[in-house]
């Protein structure tokens, strides 16, 4: 089994960012170039394909731009195993190598999922057979001493003809809310070891304790409607090809998968040498050899690194990319700057994107029986407070905007249930009255807004 890449050009891949992503052109197009890399690759022989390592991109720029954002669509748009991951969360924990691979075995997990809900589809078909089958079973169980050969051909056919008309009933939905009794199983809990999870432990061990687990079965009455999910998980279950899954899951984090690095700018030793610093040096360290390329154990198997694509991300207000290791800024050759959102910036978030955070409160309200409609002024005046308070205060982005809309809107949404029918328009003059006061206090909107 194979996934294969998305035959996207950067062009399409910029014009589906840009659905729901503003702004950020340069960003945008590197990551598409990276993707359609990712293609050219594929196409190439086989000698020269295990040469060509990805290109790794570097964005820097302030909170609330949108590069997380990014790495997060272009993820989805390709289908590919992605996972988001904090430099300072291997501070946290300690820093050595084994709490910086298991993002690689994150990133294994998460193309699992990708796979299994592949293979999931191939044996849809076949596991609803089954659990008619059963149902029927468990809806009109055959008799102890049911046998052909042995029971009258009268009692075989009445029998026959009993479950004929139970199925013909259980198709046509006639069957639903009667109950059965059914066997559930359930796995164990996971083991501890002196405080140690599953995950911290050695690959081979915690293959052979997961096997030796203990299962739990109980049993339960269920309507058929009820069993019918429970009993379909299990057919699909038992049908998948775990093996061929792993193997396949494997290779899609290999040669698809990313990984984003937020926080970098985190992990860079100021001057001083301070204890900090020296963690923040043990990140860089064990961070480059996965970067650089290095194969992990996971409980799925062995996986390489050298073809995964990195796309790291850090403000550095008081540092540069160039106070990393040399080694490791060598291994992020793209670099793009993200730029500070304008109030034109904050129009555009506010109604281009597919869905804008105006279309979302007014969908919000409409299931209230509320119709709700932004004016062109009310736009203007939400993206002038948003790009006044980010001014003025702390600069977080368009996640200004989800602030500010929440209070635009406090009062409507506490309002709606009772009001039953009806329509608000939102103006200027609306905008105002409801955030005029906090955003011209700058010590309440650092708070509230």
């Amino acid at each position: 089994m194979s996934l294969e890449v998305e035959e996207l050009t950067p062009r399409e891949v910029v014009e589906l960012l840009d659905r729901h992503i503003v702004g950020q052109s340069d960003a945008k197009r590197a990551v598409a170039i990276a993707v359609r890399n990712r293609w050219r690759r594929k196409h190439l022989p086989e000698e020269l394909r295990q040469e060509v390592s990805p290109k790794n991109i570097m964005m820097i720029g302030p909170t609330g731009v949108g590069k997380t954002e990014i790495a997060r669509r272009l993820a989805k748009i390709t289908n590919a195993p992605f996972i988001k991951v904090e430099a300072t969360k291997f501070t946290e924990v300690g820093y050595y190598g084994r709490d910086v691979e298991s993002m690689v075995r994150e990133l294994v997990e998460n193309a699992i999922g990708i796979v299994r809900e592949v293979e999931r589809t191939t044996v849809e078909k076949e596991a609803k057979q089954k659990v008619e089958e059963k149902l029927l079973d468990l809806l009109a169980p055959r008799p102890v001493a049911y046998d052909i050969a042995a029971n009258e051909e009268s009692d075989v056919d009445h029998y026959e003809k009993t479950r004929e008309r139970m199925r013909g009933m259980l198709l046509a939905g006639e069957m639903e809310q009667r109950t059965v009794e059914l066997t559930i199983e359930q796995k164990g809990s996971p083991v501890m070891l002196g405080g140690m999870g599953m995950d911290q432990m050695d690959m081979d061990f915690q293959g052979m304790i997961e096997k030796i687990m203990p299962k739990s079965s109980s049993r339960r009455e269920l309507t058929v409607e009820k069993a019918r999910s429970v009993l379909f998980e299990q057919e699909c279950e038992s049908l998948l090809d775990k093996d061929r899954i792993n193997e396949a899951a494997i290779e899609l984090a290999e040669n698809q998968g990313m990984i984003f690095l937020d926080e970098l700018d985190k992990i860079v030793a100021s001057e001083g040498g301070k204890s900090a610093d020296v963690s923040r040096q043990g990140v860089q360290r064990d961070l480059l050899p996965i970067v650089e390329g290095t194969t992990i154990q996971t409980k799925y198997g062995y996986i390489s690194t050298d073809h995964i694509l990195f796309i790291a991300a850090g403000a550095f207000h008081k540092t540069s990319p160039s106070d990393l290791m040399p080694e490791l800024q060598g291994r992020f050759p793209i670099r793009v700057e993200l730029n500070d959102l304008t109030k034109e910036d904050f129009i555009r978030i506010l109604t281009e994107p597919k869905a804008s955070l105006t279309l979302q409160y007014t969908e919000m309200m409409g299931t209230e029986g509320i119709k709700v409609d932004f004016t062109k002024d009310a736009v203007e005046e939400l993206a002038s407070y948003a790009f006044q308070v980010n001014q003025t205060t702390q600069n977080i982005g368009a996640r200004r905007l989800y602030t500010i809309m929440e209070r635009l809107f406090e009062e409507l949404s506490f309002e709606a249930p009772d009001m039953k029918m009806g329509s608000v328009t939102i103006n200027a003059g609306y905008v105002k009255d409801r955030l005029d006061k906090i955003s011209g206090d700058e010590d309440l909107s650092r708070y509230i807004l």
